[in-house]
């Protein structure tokens, strides 16, 4: 009896021990997700010389004028999105409706003198010596603010009432975007955005299935009717005006059509292997702001599609990255926000490139870490930095 007995004890002993050693927490830092991130910047980098050189010694008298500034940011934002990385992600919770207002102020700031307009749109606020698009930072505010509202309403998300209090606390942001800022496109995102983090915490497809398949009816049904009845000439307003050029490029190739169709000239002359990296003959003016969001059309020109599919398996790998650290976060708060912003790297790729070859109309979405825009890389490169934090905090059994 006493030796079956403390053979007992020495097993529960083991078995405690072996459930320890099991649990002990191996500290983890995804490598990956940092080195897609740097190989996308620095392609992009390496792209961005490459469409921009010739427009740049044209205005500026330096070809590499766009390169510099581009590579100075994403250096610094790099180093940024590393810090980021270090700090607990969950200090978000005790800022999430301060950076909530934040983003409201600083859009509305946009329509008073401290507002500066750029390509024709007031959507720049100038801070002394820092300008910068402040819808960007409602982005965040979505990724940050909806998760953690998600997570302390707990059961009440799945009702009725608690998927439309966030649905309008998210349509707000999108709704001040779009009205303080006149951009539609960031008013789109910041609602799918919504919509998508809705949808990941709650349980039931069905309900989302068939407000995807009214919308998408309705939406095919009205640019039926606008192609039946609108025209280019008798629209004041330009978002109609893009609709129709979308439908019929080819009828204003020489007018609003004109940067559509030469972007399609350039994947088209690039065949699949592509002319060459440098190579490009529509970056020498044919594209209007090349390197902006029509940076994709160069690429396929210069590297042909199979340079354009290597750039799609980048970002790929980078949702992946995402996707995997949501499936791992250690709590709901970190498993949304990177779920939030799985969903905005995606929804940006595939608006731009949608652009590009005219699945869509125009709507000057960037292309993610490639394009060129301040703005634009030092806010994804601090979306990374959250997700990296999350990342760290993730642990396996060793």
């Amino acid at each position: 009896m006493s030796n079956t007995k403390s053979q007992k004890q020495s097993y529960t002993s083991s078995s405690g021990r072996s459930n320890t050693q099991r649990k002990a927490k191996a500290d983890y830092y995804d490598y990956s997700l940092v080195a897609v991130i740097v190989l996308l910047t620095c392609f992009g980098l390496i792209m961005l010389y490459s469409t921009s050189s010739y427009t740049a010694e044209i205005n500026y008298g330096d070809d590499m004028f766009f390169f510099k500034k581009q590579a100075m940011i994403s250096v610094a934002c790099i180093i940024m999105a590393l810090v980021i990385s270090r700090i607990n992600y969950r200090i978000l919770n005790r800022f999430a409706a301060a950076l909530y207002v934040a983003a409201l102020v600083l859009m509305a700031l946009v329509k008073t003198p401290l507002g500066q307009s750029s390509h024709g749109a007031q959507r720049w606020l100038n801070l002394g010596p820092i300008q910068f698009q402040p819808a960007e930072i409602a982005k965040i505010a979505v990724i940050v603010c909806l998760p953690y509202m998600i997570v302390h309403m707990g059961k009440k998300v799945r009702t009725l009432k608690g998927c439309m209090v966030l649905a309008g606390v998210g349509g707000l942001l999108a709704f001040a975007a779009y009205l303080f800022t006149d951009n539609l496109s960031t008013a789109i995102i910041i609602f799918c955005i919504t919509a998508g983090l809705i949808f990941v915490a709650h349980p039931d497809m069905k309900i989302f299935v068939i407000i995807a398949a009214v919308g998408i009816t309705l939406i095919v049904v009205g640019v039926l009717i606008l192609n039946a009845t609108a025209s280019v000439d008798g629209s004041g307003s330009f978002r109609l005006r893009r609709i129709m050029v979308w439908l019929h490029p080819e009828e204003y190739a020489d007018t609003w059509g004109y940067q559509t169709i030469q972007a399609l000239y350039a994947i088209g002359s690039g065949g699949f292997f592509g002319r060459g990296l440098g190579n490009s003959i529509q970056k020498l003016g044919s594209v209007p702001e090349a390197q902006n969001d029509m940076i994709f059309s160069i690429i396929c020109e210069e590297l042909g599609i199979f340079g354009g599919l290597i750039v799609l398996m980048l970002y790929a790998y980078l949702l992946y990255r995402l996707f995997f650290i949501a499936q791992n976060a250690p709590d709901l708060f970190g498993s949304l926000m990177v779920s939030g912003i799985f969903i905005h790297i995606a929804l940006q790729v595939i608006l731009n490139i949608a652009v590009v070859v005219n699945l869509m109309p125009n709507t000057g979405v960037t292309l993610p870490f490639i394009s060129y825009g301040g703005t634009s890389i030092l806010f994804l490169m601090a979306e990374m930095g959250l997700a990296l934090s999350v990342a760290r905090q993730i642990k396996f059994e060793s």
